[in-house]
Order: C-alpha cells, then sequence, then structure tokens
C-alpha cells in the first residue's frame, strides 16, 4: 500500500518531532553518562581519589620540571626529585607558619559557636526591633526563628563528632583511603616521569582499530584531557591568588578574628568559580556581623572582595587562565549545581565544569558548525 508523501506542513511537524526526540535521547544519555559517572567514582572512591590528586598535582608541577629539564639542562629523574625537594620544604614552611594559627582559629571558632550565635541572634532581634517592621517580627524572631537558629548552631558540633565516630568503625574503608593516600607521591612520581610517553602513546590503547571513528574518539577524549588539565592548572592558581588576598585584606581592613582561616578555605573552595567566593562572602558577613555589629566592617568586608573579585577578572585570571574554558559565568553556576546532584559532592562540581567545556567544543565540531561562506571569484 502506497501512502501520499507528506504535505510541507506535516513534513515540518514530522521535523519538529524527530528533532525534539534527538534532543531529548542527547540530554537522556548525558544524564546517564553522568549518573554511571557518579555511580564508578563512589565505589572507587579509595582508587581514584588518590589517582586523581596525584593528577591535579602533577599538572601543576609539570611546568616547573619542564622547566628544569629543558632551561637548566638537568636530567628529569633529578628535575623531579629537585621539585619534589622544594615542595616537602614547602609544606613545612607551611606547617610551621601558617597551620598553627588555622589550628588556633578553628578552635577557638568552635569554641565560641554557641556564644557568637545568641549574640548573632540578640543584634538581629534587636535590628527587627528598630527597623520598620516593629515589635510583632522581633517577638515571633525571638519566639520561632532565632531560637530555632540558635539550636541548630549549637547541634553543629555534636552532628559532626557524632559522624566521625559512626564512621570510625568502617575500619577497611579508612584504611584503603589511608593506603591510597600514601601512595600519591608514588603516583605523582610516575605520572610526571612518564608524561612524554603518556602523551604520545595512549592512542595505542584504545580497543578500536584504526578508522574514522577512532580519530572522533582520540578528538574528544583529547578535548575532555585538555579542559581538565587547563582548569585544574589555572582555577587551583587562581584560586590560591584569591583566598590569599581575602585573607590578608579582611585581617588588616577589616580586622577580623577569622580573617586566616577565611582565606585558607577561600583558597580551597574558589576552585569553583563564584559558588565559592558567594560562600565565603557570606561566612564573612555573618562573623564581620557578630564580632561587630555595625556598617563600617561590613562595608569594609564587602570593599575588599569587591576588590579581589576586580583583581580575579581584570588581571591575574586572564593571565593565569586566559579565555581557554570559554564558558559563561552563569554556564559555570549551572553546571556547579548540575555537577553536584548528579555526580555528587564537591568532586562532582569540579569535574562539571572541565566537562562541561569539553562538551561545548564537542558540540561546536559537530552540531553549531558554521556554514562555510566560498569566497566570491574575481577576474583577474
Amino acid at each position: 500500500m502506497n501512502f501520499p508523501p507528506p504535505s510541507e506542513k506535516q513534513a515540518q511537524v514530522i521535523w519538529i518531532s524527530v528533532t525534539t526526540l534527538a534532543v531529548a535521547v542527547l540530554l537522556g544519555a548525558v544524564g546517564a553518562s553522568f549518573w554511571a559517572l557518579g555511580f564508578l567514582l563512589n565505589k572507587l572512591a579509595s582508587l581514584i581519589l588518590p589517582l586523581a590528586i596525584a593528577a591535579i598535582v602533577a599538572c601543576l608541577l609539570d611546568p616547573v620540571v619542564d622547566l628544569f629539564e629543558q632551561r637548566m639542562k638537568i636530567p628529569r629523574i633529578r628535575a623531579i626529585l629537585m621539585v619534589f625537594f622544594i615542595g616537602v620544604a614547602l609544606v613545612v614552611l607551611l606547617l610551621g607558619t601558617v597551620v598553627p594559627e588555622l589550628v588556633v582559629q578553628a578552635n577557638k571558632l568552635v569554641t565560641d559557636l554557641p556564644g557568637d550565635a545568641e549574640k548573632f541572634r540578640i543584634r538581629f532581634s534587636d535590628w527587627l526591633a528598630d527597623s520598620p517592621l516593629g515589635q510583632k517580627a522581633k517577638e515571633a524572631w525571638d519566639q520561632e526563628v532565632g531560637l530555632k537558629v540558635q539550636q541548630a548552631l549549637k547541634d553543629v558540633v555534636p552532628l559532626v563528632s557524632g559522624w566521625v565516630v559512626n564512621h570510625l568503625g568502617d575500619f577497611t574503608s579508612w584504611l584503603s583511603y589511608a593506603v591510597g593516600l600514601a601512595l600519591v607521591p608514588v603516583y605523582l612520581f610516575y605520572f610526571l616521569l612518564e608524561k612524554t610517553g603518556i602523551q604520545s602513546n595512549w592512542t595505542d590503547y584504545l580497543p578500536i582499530r584504526e578508522s574514522r571513528a577512532k580519530e572522533e574518539l582520540v578528538f574528544m577524549l583529547s578535548a575532555i584531557n585538555d579542559c581538565v588539565i587547563v582548569f585544574f592548572r589555572g582555577q587551583i592558581l587562581v584560586s590560591l591568588c584569591s583566598g590569599t588576598l581575602l585573607g590578608l585584606g579582611w585581617l588588616l581592613i577589616a580586622r577580623l578574628d577569622y580573617a586566616i582561616l577565611l582565606g585558607a578555605i577561600a583558597s580551597l573552595i574558589c576552585i569553583l568559580p563564584y559558588v565559592g567566593a558567594i560562600i565565603t562572602l557570606c561566612a564573612a558577613l555573618i562573623l564581620a556581623g557578630v564580632q561587630y555589629g555595625d556598617g563600617y566592617h561590613i562595608l569594609a568586608v564587602l570593599g575588599v572582595f569587591a576588590f579581589v573579585q576586580a583583581a580575579e577578572g581584570l588581571y591575574y585570571s586572564p593571565r593565569i587562565l586566559g579565555n581557554r574554558v570559554g564558558l559563561h559565568p552563569l554556564t559555570i553556576i549551572i553546571s556547579v549545581m548540575a555537577g553536584t546532584k548528579l555526580i555528587g559532592g564537591i568532586l562532582g562540581g569540579l569535574l562539571a565544569i572541565p566537562l562541561t567545556a569539553a562538551l561545548r567544543a564537542i558540540m561546536l565540531r559537530y552540531v553549531w558548525k558554521k556554514p562555510v561562506v566560498a569566497e566570491p571569484v574575481t577576474n583577474s
């Protein structure tokens, strides 16, 4: 039985339906891939975490090793050992100078947390009483919200300590993590030593015969690898600069009690662009409100934060990271939130950014192709 060909309108409807189905299948495949990746990361965390730490540190140290090897004509093994020695010296220096102050401030923060929570409740309650909301809002805050917030802050320390005690029983898991972390220097040494072989021969181990499909697979894996290396190598340095400037600024200008601790935390969580900075700012504003309770110190915290963000965006981030990741700030925020949900935890948020950048590169290659316009031929 022969069917008549579809009309122009029917063809458009069919094309839109097929396109929608293809997009839905593509999104489903991407979501399933993230879920599978999160499942594997969860099951193999004790093995993958040390390898990931070693790979990230290798990305940071590889330019230094190359500098010693190429500029100073030092054999690569000796250059790696020199970098290890310098790294150990820096760690010892940090352990002797910065870390003790961090421990002191962390203990002080835990000890003073209930009292600071009560102080914050009283100040916020007084602010409500002086605001247009009036006495009723103050009473509602005192009776409900304020007491709940205070109790929640008081329960933070017991909850954390209870979580630690409950997980101490899983001795095998902790032992596997400890053994894996102890092997990080070994992984790091061989990553740095075998860099040339890994870069030139990794395609030989793909279980696919030489074909156009293998070339495309190599391109996709190379795009992902390049985005991961560029992001971690650049963003870690940017995060360290931002955390250091925030800690010094809040210590010298805002006079915060926990400025060094906040700077250290910012150096870690600002690896997540925008999200880490916002979390650090909120913590600093709360501490400034509890410690001083006036507008000057809150404005000082905001001023230091604005200055560091401007310096990051205009000066050292373009020089360190450039535009090689190529993602819009809103895209980065959405990818971080999606990564923490689909893959799980901070690691998911970190991996989501380079994976999104790699997906963008793949889409530019296969989907968002710009049409090639032929140049007009001129008669000479």
